[in-house]
């Protein structure tokens, strides 16, 4: 009498055949599991990034990169937060004058100044406010292409989430304008003894002139160039109100 085949023991190296394919199938190759987790880490960033923009939109920085290595350096920094409306119009007028005439008329890169900037070889006047509130509220100082890529790409977004009337707030009361002393308020106290809302346009024109290397130059104390440059300074806070180039951050 012929045996029968043991129909069970088939079945059983089937299921375990199955099983380990299953095993085999459900393991990714190594570069496929790199590939994943670097996915991961670009969307995770993606997300703090935009999740941090959106919430200083709102919530003012409680300080900065910068902040916080000048700090340790000088053991200690002078800085007081006012808000907008507590600061004179003609301060944010005067510093767009003199930082970014064009403020109201770009979405965060200056591409006309870029050009020409790189026409003449120089860098300043490439940089827009936008780009300074990035690089000082996210980012690091120094030069490198790197900080100038990220600077790039993170611009247009705040531009995206933040009015212009926040991205100047914010850039007023982070900025730099003496060794220490942050913040157009603490600056008004330092150098004049006032408060920023009480900034007179001449005031205004000197803190402004020494924004862009605030430990080399002093609002008490102003060259005779930067004292011209510091009258064009007026001159160009009332044009920018005449010709509507203060529109986007003066209700």
């Amino acid at each position: 009498m012929a045996k029968q085949p043991k129909s069970g023991s088939k079945k059983t190296t089937k299921s375990a055949g199955a099983k380990s394919k299953k095993k085999v199938a459900a393991k990714p190759k190594f570069h496929v599991r790199v590939r994943r987790i670097f996915w991961r880490c670009v969307a995770a960033v993606f997300l703090f990034v935009v999740g941090i923009t959106a919430l200083y939109s709102v919530a003012n920085p409680p300080t900065t990169p910068y902040m916080i290595s000048e700090s340790r350096r000088l053991g200690g920094i002078t800085k007081d937060w006012v808000a907008m409306e507590d600061i004179a119009p003609v301060m944010a007028r005067s510093v767009v004058a003199a930082e970014d005439a064009n403020f109201c008329l770009h979405w965060g890169l200056d591409v006309n100044a870029i050009q020409s900037a790189l026409e003449t070889g120089g860098s300043r006047g490439a940089s827009t406010i936008s780009q300074q509130v990035v690089k000082n509220v996210f980012l690091w100082h120094g030069r490198s292409w790197l900080r100038k890529s990220v600077e790039a790409v993170w611009t247009p977004l705040m531009e995206l989430l933040w009015s212009k009337e926040r991205i100047l707030e914010i850039y007023l009361n982070v900025a730099e304008f003496d060794e220490g002393v942050f913040g157009v308020q603490a600056a008004s106290r330092h150098y004049f003894g006032v408060d920023a809302a009480d900034l007179t346009p001449a005031q205004a024109s000197r803190l402004s002139v020494i924004l862009p290397s605030p430990k080399t130059r002093s609002a008490a104390d102003l060259t005779p160039a930067l004292g011209r440059r510091a009258n064009g300074i007026v001159d160009g806070a009332a044009t920018i109100l005449a010709d509507g180039r203060a529109s986007c951050f003066e209700g």
